[in-house]
């Protein structure tokens, strides 16, 4: 669970809340329009829905969940793991790997140890380890690009709303009454358009390409200690090799461990 994207979301939405509740005149009432609601949930929906093919907007749920509950490894335990591997082919030789593939979680680790135990052609295996770190990247950038759209569309049909509620006003400046309420019912919609977006869709892709950005930064290690051990490299080698992928104060926190 990733509690800086919960934090900063409960932060954002109380200090709204706050400003609503502490300022002079003002109600919560005030800000609530449905209408407007519907202008820019419905236009970015509807304009999302035009800009995507129906399969990728069904994977927004899931992108969303990301951002609260990623799933990425980190690169300290699958260097350790990487390392162990290589003890193994080193001592037992590689073919004493297809022993462990029942241990192996990640699905990406278990392809390449198992093209590692059936001796398949060591630039043949990168390139399908490199295919698929390729395919992880364009399915991340789909996802991010559905929130990025989402978080243009969002206050540009705020704008729209606004001005649907001008007009709608200047139509009836025969009552001066009228005049403040309606100012204020057009702005909302502009309101909206800037919280979905700030708040929400933009800070939502921000976080899933950081995510994404780590995630392939680990599937690379993994695919230099997977070529590693088919080559038959030494596991300190290896070891020192992984480390350099580490930043310096981690690096430095291991070897004062060992």
């Amino acid at each position: 669970m990733d509690k800086a994207s919960i934090g900063g979301l409960a932060m954002g939405i109380g200090l709204l809340l706050l400003a609503i509740a502490i300022a002079p005149g003002s109600s919560f009432a005030a800000f609530i329009d449905y209408p407007s609601a519907a202008v820019v949930l419905g236009g970015a929906a509807s304009a999302l829905a035009i800009a995507f093919p129906l399969r990728s907007l069904f994977q927004l749920p899931k992108v969303v969940k990301k951002v609260f509950s990623p799933k990425s490894m980190e690169l300290v335990p699958v260097i350790s793991l990487l390392v162990s591997f290589a003890e193994v082919a080193r001592r037992d030789g590689i073919l004493a790997l297809e022993s462990k593939t029942d241990e192996i979680e990640d699905p990406f680790i278990l392809l390449g140890i198992q093209m590692a135990v059936d001796g398949t052609d060591i630039e043949l295996m990168e390139k399908i380890l490199r295919s698929d770190i390729n395919a992880v990247s364009s399915r991340h950038k789909t996802g991010k690009l559905l929130l990025d759209t989402l978080g243009r569309y969002a206050p540009a049909f705020g704008m729209i709303g606004t001005l649907m509620g001008l007009i709608i006003m200047l139509g009836n400046m025969d009552d001066p009454d009228a005049i403040g309420p309606g100012m204020a019912v057009a702005l909302i919609t502009t309101l909206y358009g800037a919280i979905v977006s700030n708040l929400f869709c933009l800070p939502f892709a921000d976080k899933l390409g950081f995510y994404s950005k780590r995630e392939l930064e680990v599937r690379e290690v993994i695919l230099q200690g997977l070529l590693a051990i088919q080559e038959g490299d030494n596991p300190r080698v290896l070891e020192q090799k992984l480390k350099t992928y580490l930043p310096t104060d981690v690096r430095d926190k291991l070897e004062q461990a060992a």
